[in-house]
């Protein structure tokens, strides 16, 4: 059977989202809270209207670009962007994308609000976090949060993290427990709620599970591989 058929992806969505919401409860996590971002990178329109008739209504992109006649033909859908997100390229990604997981700096938490405001929206934001310290991912270092200040016109919602490739349960882990300890101190000191988590993909979904990830990525247990 083509794991893309809406079926197939009804059936796949909800053994796995049971599956990570048992986790979650298993290590004393709200389950309800875990939802599942459905990572339509590289598949085609006609994949992501299946996802759409088979109830996955959180689609989530890499690349604006990319997104724009996959938004353009799914509208209904709650979009999110989970990849990095270009100076240049924020004016058209707050006109696609009302959630965005993907915020690596102050400067561009500065110009996504400069901007939000001038076109009168008010996206829902996550601080991306450095949390494992490696020279190839983007994100804001951890001491970078204790003078981090919210947004204006955008909420800020909570906190985004890469896992090492390739880490292991225990070492991924690790990473997604320090996330969630790190959102509760900047919560604490600015008063807010920052109640998402954005953590885990297909490979270490079980080990966000348990570390009380709310927004999941999954793009490769759902789909199949990427084109």
């Amino acid at each position: 059977m083509d794991p893309r058929t809406s079926d197939e992806l009804r059936a796949r969505h909800e053994r796995l989202l049971a599956h990570l919401r048992d986790t979650a409860s298993a290590h004393g996590h709200d389950p309800d809270r875990l939802r599942i971002v459905a990572i339509t990178k590289t598949h085609p329109v006609a994949v992501v209207r299946s996802a759409l008739e088979a109830g996955l209504r959180v689609l989530g992109e890499n690349r604006v670009k990319e997104a724009e006649e996959k938004i353009a033909a799914v509208p209904e859908a709650e979009w999110h962007l989970v990849g990095h997100l270009q100076a240049n390229k924020v004016r058209r990604a707050l006109r696609l994308f009302p959630v965005i997981h993907s915020i690596d700096s102050e400067e561009l938490l500065a110009r996504v609000d400069r901007i939000a405001s001038e076109e009168g929206v008010r996206p829902r934001l996550l601080v991306q976090v450095n949390v494992s310290g490696e020279a190839t991912k983007a994100g804001m270092a951890p001491a970078d949060l204790e003078v981090l200040e919210p947004p204006s016109h955008a909420d800020l919602v909570g906190l985004m993290t890469i896992a090492p490739m390739d880490a292991g349960d225990a070492a991924a882990r690790a990473v997604f427990a320090e996330l969630r300890a790190l959102r509760d101190r900047l919560a604490a000191r600015l008063g807010i709620e920052l109640p998402e988590l954005s953590m885990g993909m297909s490979g270490d979904a079980d080990a966000a599970a348990a570390e009380g990830a709310t927004l999941v990525r999954i793009g490769t247990a759902l789909f199949g591989p990427r084109a």
